[in-house]
């Protein structure tokens, strides 16, 4: 239980105590490795349980955290038409609750940042979306496999200029909250907080233990993990996220440098409904995490409130969607993972991407009639 709790004290002790070159931060665990959202928000936590000693204070910040975000999930879910029976699911993780009470993970605010986000972004809420997925970015770079998503959706729900300051605002989120830090080592920050070339352990991998250790820490294993990756995300981009412009893929990105006629744009925003944004973003995520060179226990925050929305989303009848949930379960709750609870775990995620593409391939909501009727009918006058 205080293995992380207790490196994320001793981390900020330093960082308290005057330390603002990021590589010389270390914990039990190793180093620092998580930008500087995450150092302000355990240094709030630090002052709370006195240097992180009241543990079970800490538990009790988490369960309300836990309450918390449940209920931003929930109204994510109303928002976008989820059927009740889907409710449950969401609050019957065995392994989510440790992650939440018995690890306190970082990851447990960082998803609380993701689905702020998406709640955000489904009411149109554009500033503060923005800056929740920044902040949660901020806290741990996972977030970053919504990126596209987001990054395809404030496209088309937003005029460019609109588009394009939102993106600045996140950028300067970044900044700020990475200040205290640049002009000490800026390289140093950077390496650290967003490291991508970082070799995973075999023995603490969840999705890839069916794979041989060489095979897993091989080069060329990366590779195809990131080609999948990017494969999926370009199917998705193609067939799926753009549906709301109802143009290619090559005219949405000239959207970057050519503005949309009013009307247009009008037409175009009116189609990112609250569905397609959580959709998209949760769909993002997901093809990131079942690409992901390998997973921890706690990267199942991410996955355990969106399965069922994105099981729903494929189609499926509600007995399949509680029978794919229990297996994934059952299979994160094993531990060490074994062979066959980490071929489940990449089972399931392969399920949900593959399933929710095709679930979604009829979706596409003309919520812009009238203005195609007015668009018609003074092209038909000219």
């Amino acid at each position: 239980t205080e293995i992380d709790w207790k490196a994320y004290m001793q981390q900020i002790s330093q960082y308290l105590d005057g330390q603002r070159d990021y590589t010389l931060i270390k914990g039990g665990t190793g180093p620092l490795v998580y930008p500087a959202a995450h150092v302000y928000i355990y240094s709030i936590l630090y002052k709370l349980t006195d240097g992180g000693k009241n543990i079970l204070l800490a538990q009790a910040v988490f369960a309300w955290l836990y309450l918390g975000i449940l209920t931003v999930v929930m109204a994510c879910y109303r928002m976008a038409k989820a059927p009740p029976y889907l409710f449950p699911l969401l609050i019957m993780s065995k392994r989510l609750h440790s992650i939440f009470l018995l690890r306190l993970f970082n990851d447990c605010f960082a998803v609380g940042f993701l689905f702020v986000a998406i709640y955000s972004y489904q009411r149109r809420i554009w500033t503060v979306g923005s800056v929740a997925y920044s902040f949660g970015v901020g806290t741990k770079m996972s977030l970053l496999l919504a990126g596209p998503a987001i990054g395809i959706v404030l496209l088309q729900a937003l005029p460019l200029r609109r588009a394009l300051n939102a993106a600045f605002l996140m950028a300067q989120v970044q900044i700020t909250i990475a200040w205290p830090f640049i002009p000490v080592n800026p390289i140093g920050y950077i390496s650290r907080a967003f490291e991508f070339s970082r070799q995973f352990l075999y023995k603490w991998t969840v999705n890839w233990r069916f794979v041989d250790e060489e095979t897993f820490l091989s080069r060329e294993f990366a590779i195809t993990l990131v080609t999948a990756n990017l494969g999926f995300l370009a199917l998705f981009i193609t067939t799926r996220w753009l549906r709301p412009s109802r143009r290619s893929f090559p005219e949405c990105l000239s959207m970057l440098w050519k503005a949309v006629p009013l009307l247009l744009q009008q037409q175009i925003s009116l189609r990112v409904t609250p569905s397609f944004v959580m959709t998209s973003i949760l769909g993002s995520m997901t093809v990131g995490l079942l690409c992901a060179r390998t997973l921890h226990y706690q990267f199942y925050s991410y996955i355990a409130w969106s399965t069922p929305f994105l099981l729903w989303k494929s189609g499926l009848h509600p007995l399949v969607i509680y029978a794919v949930w229990a297996a994934q379960e059952w299979a994160w709750n094993v531990y060490p993972s074994t062979d066959t609870s980490s071929m489940v775990v990449v089972g399931c995620l392969l399920f949900q991407v593959l399933g929710v593409w095709w679930g979604t391939r009829n979706d596409d909501v003309d919520a812009s009639f009238p203005i195609e009727k007015e668009n018609r009918h003074h092209e038909h006058v000219e």
